[in-house]
């Protein structure tokens, strides 16, 4: 069995039985949302051989600067990370790259939700990386905060360090200024937050794939199965 890696958390922020309750009532939901299929339970019975279905939590907006691949992907993946959570740097830096290939074929889409959990610093990254998307370059600017994967220490993430790291990038530093600052920014980054706390889910990392929960910083064999998996029974 492959060593789990726990998710990171904020004991002192989020009591225990807390989290316990997040990781019941998103198993719920989404157990829930998987009744609605037609299937039989045998076919829900093992995640792996699932067919694809969006689930609720998926926006699938063309317009959304946290988002890569096509829209229309029979495969999709929310993942809520924090750009303060170490496992979410390790995960970003180890796995993220070998999934990008199947978003890359067309066949499956990511959608990014910063929980911002760790406090200001995290949600000014969020800030950060949601102006970077909104040039087209989320990845590159997500794959800097995350580089070597280690999280930026908490100076490293002021609003001055990250336009820095824009210019670096050569994203159009003004504009990202802008952006950065803008109020439908902020609104838009703390809603997506919200969307990690309404599934229930009160660590990162935490992803939805294919309407299944996975917890935790799992290794990248453990997404290529169940990609493998959903997109075979699919037909994909």
């Amino acid at each position: 069995m492959p060593d789990q890696s726990k998710p990171e958390r904020r004991s002192w922020l989020i009591p225990a039985a807390a989290v316990l309750v997040g990781i019941i009532a998103i198993v719920f939901v989404l157990v829930q949302a998987a009744g609605r299929d037609d299937g039989s339970s045998d076919d829900r019975a093992d995640a792996a051989t699932v067919k694809p279905q969006q689930s609720e939590w998926e926006y699938r907006d063309p317009d959304d600067p946290m988002a890569v691949g096509p829209v229309d992907a029979p495969l999709g993946m929310v993942v809520f990370t924090d750009f303060q959570c170490q496992y979410c740097a390790k995960w970003t830096h180890n796995t993220l790259p070998d999934l990008m290939s199947y978003v890359e074929a067309g066949k499956m889409r990511i959608e990014f939700r910063d929980m911002n959990i760790f406090g200001d610093e995290s949600e000014q990254a969020a800030r950060a990386a949601y102006a970077a998307g909104l040039q087209g370059k989320l990845s590159e600017y997500q794959a800097a905060l995350f580089a070597d994967g280690r999280p930026r220490p908490k100076e490293q993430l002021s609003a001055e360090a990250l336009a820095a790291l824009a210019a670096e990038l050569k994203l159009d530093v003004p504009k990202f200024r802008t952006d950065y600052a803008s109020p439908a920014v902020v609104t838009a980054v703390r809603s997506r937050a919200s969307d990690g706390v309404t599934a229930g889910t009160y660590s990162t990392p935490a992803f939805i794939l294919g309407g299944q929960p996975i917890l935790g910083a799992q290794p990248t064999e453990v997404f290529v199965e169940k990609i493998d998996g959903m997109l075979a029974a699919a037909g994909k």
